[in-house]
């Protein structure tokens, strides 16, 4: 009897220790909420950091929204854990504006802007008084115009990011008329423009090519996009394994077999 009472006993102890152990493996965040805006940044998501995520047993809910003000002010609010949408530059325009605390944890492959036309033949030189859709945030219309004054059109001053405007073109010999408009909108914008100075991500949702581009801008580090994160949650256990996500060999793998990605530019870890 004692030998029974023994055997039961150690059972108890086994499935509690497995029961245990089960349960030691589960996240302690069961679902993850990340945000995005249109583009190519859920799909990259999705083909090679959710199947990480998973077998580490997180489900993961998409969440789209409009506008990018409208995805962080989700993350800061803790209505959604993350959004991949923004470069550096725009994150700390954001925080400075709205006293927020947000952060990069990790850079995703990013398409650069992009001067695109509807009306001109890709190669055509770009003539004296054309008109040419830029971003009218100042951090976006600073690339746009990089973009025109490395193609030798305009001349600028250089300004801090936040401060940029088209006041800011010191010297337009072919006189280029610079319209400003919501990002968003110039895919929309080259049906009434010459040119238009695109958002990667835009460009992409909208269908342009990068390979149709007049120009393309030299992206540099700080105009990578970020998964963003509240500056509290930086090093949460679900924040690393988004991080860890991003590094795996499966999003190296889906990301550098994809001609889709070719003209993207890449952070470091995937080079």
């Amino acid at each position: 009897m004692k030998k029974a009472r023994s055997f039961l006993s150690s059972l108890t102890i086994l499935s509690q220790l497995v029961a245990g152990s089960a349960l030691a493996q589960q996240p302690a965040k069961a679902e993850l909420k990340v945000g995005f805006v249109p583009g190519p940044y859920i799909d990259e998501f999705k083909v090679g950091v959710e199947p990480e995520l998973k077998k580490k047993g997180y489900s993961i809910r998409y969440v789209e929204f409009s506008t990018g003000l409208e995805a962080n002010n989700a993350v800061f609010k803790s209505e959604i854990d993350a959004n991949v949408m923004q470069h550096t530059i725009f994150l700390n325009s954001y925080n400075e504006r709205q006293k927020t605390d947000l952060v990069g944890i990790v850079h995703v492959p990013t398409p650069p802007m992009g001067l695109y036309s509807k009306k001109h033949p890709l190669g055509t030189p770009i003539k004296p008084g054309s008109s040419v859709a830029v971003p009218n945030d100042p951090v976006n219309l600073q690339r746009a115009l990089w973009v025109l004054r490395d193609l030798g059109l305009v001349e600028i001053r250089d300004s801090k990011p936040v401060d940029v405007s088209e006041l800011d073109v010191i010297r337009n010999p072919g006189g280029i008329k610079i319209i400003p408009l919501e990002a968003a909108q110039a895919p929309r914008a080259l049906e009434d423009v010459d040119f238009a100075a695109v958002q990667g991500n835009f460009a992409i949702y909208s269908g342009l090519k990068l390979t149709n581009a007049f120009a393309l801008e030299k992206m540099t580090t700080p105009y990578i996009n970020v998964v963003a994160v509240k500056q509290a949650n930086a090093n949460a256990p679900w924040a690393q394994d988004i991080v860890a996500g991003y590094k795996s060999a499966t999003f190296k793998t889906a990301i550098l077999s994809d001609r889709f990605y070719d003209g993207f530019t890449l952070p470091d870890y995937l080079k």
